[in-house]
């Protein structure tokens, strides 16, 4: 990893109770950053802080959930009254479930659009100006391989991801000339805490890349300013398939694939 761009700089990561959030906490801890962790529970994020400072960095807690309207504003202000400045900003919070959507609840798809898309959007718009005003930072937005084709059985959560990977190359374009990195990172499967929540099987995880993995792959384009990251030699191979086949058939081969997950 690029230690120089993290090192004595302020990151705050979301989603950093485990998995691929944690595994970016302890990463940044090892660079020498000091990072601020937040998700919804307490003692995981404490377990996580103490791996950071047992890597070299310094950590700090905030406990939020940022699924409700107005939660990513509240954690802003939150900053400001702690006197936290961000240097870094690592969208990670988001979850996904799969299914048929006549067979899941509205609250589900409203409560997913609001954590992957509003709360990410709102987070950024707060803190990425006053990275501009410095003249340097940057912001990782994880979004997904269900980024670049729809995804029966998946649709709305490849939708929400769909909408921050063009939000994050959009927002890259507009940040060249800042000093701000901005980077858009394109995970595949991974198993953690998320293919539970998604009802995903653990079979589908195997032969890519782990949660370290991943979070090193982020680190090092965001350090490196690359607007798309996808780690794993597989999950590239899926995304120039996917941007090649007719929209028909890559609808055909993200339902099948989306079959073989569940149960």
């Amino acid at each position: 990893m690029s230690r120089p761009f993290f090192s004595d700089r302020t990151a705050l990561v979301t989603g950093a109770s485990s998995g691929i959030g944690a595994a970016f906490a302890r990463q940044l801890g090892s660079a020498g950053a000091r990072v601020v962790l937040v998700a919804r529970r307490a003692e995981a994020l404490a377990s996580v802080a103490d791996d950071v400072r047992q890597r070299g960095g310094e950590a700090v807690v905030l406990t939020a959930d940022l699924e409700p309207a107005g939660a990513a504003a509240d954690l802003a202000s939150r900053l400001d009254a702690d006197g936290e400045t961000i240097d870094v900003l690592i969208n990670n919070a988001g979850f996904g479930i799969r299914g048929p959507m006549l067979d899941s609840e509205p609250s589900q798809s409203e409560a997913m659009i609001g954590l992957n898309v509003t709360s990410l959007t709102s987070l950024t718009h707060r803190l990425v100006p006053g990275m501009a005003a410095r003249q340097r930072g940057g912001v990782l937005n994880v979004a997904s391989i269900a980024s670049f084709v729809p995804a029966p059985s998946f649709a709305v959560y490849a939708a929400t991801k769909a909408y921050v990977r063009s939000f994050t190359e959009a927002l890259w374009s507009e940040m060249r000339e800042t000093g701000v990195h901005v980077s858009c990172l394109c995970p595949g499967p991974v198993d953690t805490s998320f293919g539970d929540r998604a009802g995903v099987r653990a079979e589908f995880f195997r032969g890519h890349p782990s949660a370290e993995a991943v979070a090193q792959a982020g680190l090092d384009g965001l350090a490196s300013n690359r607007r798309l990251v996808v780690p794993g030699w597989k999950n590239r191979l899926d995304v120039a398939t996917a941007s090649l086949a007719p929209t028909g058939v890559a609808l055909r081969i993200a339902k099948s694939r989306m079959e073989a997950a569940g149960y």
